[in-house]
């Protein structure tokens, strides 16, 4: 069985495919920060929910892209995770 990493970059060859990962892409990024801030603090979605009011089924949503979480959310999740929310707008690689 191949690994997620192997079949992402198998998939992304496809031109429709990865226009439309590219077009989604800040959004999993939100998602992938915060599984990433979540696993690192080893705690579970459950632990999560509990510091932030957020529901567990909410979070496990938001992970996997089934939900759209507003800005305030997403900034009690940050909080939740003792950590500090940052924006930023970059240049883009394409005009």
């Amino acid at each position: 069985m191949s690994s997620y990493k192997e079949y992402k970059e198998k998939t992304l060859k496809n031109p429709k495919v990865k226009a439309e990962y590219d077009a989604l892409q800040p959004e999993y990024d939100i998602i992938q920060a915060m599984i990433d801030a979540r696993n690192s603090q080893h705690i579970t979605q459950k632990e999560l929910a509990e510091k932030t009011g957020i529901t567990q089924a909410d979070i496990s949503r938001i992970e996997n892209g089934t939900r759209n979480p507003s800005l305030a959310m997403v900034k009690r999740i940050a909080e939740g995770l003792g950590m500090q929310l940052r924006l930023e707008f970059i240049p883009s690689t394409t005009k």
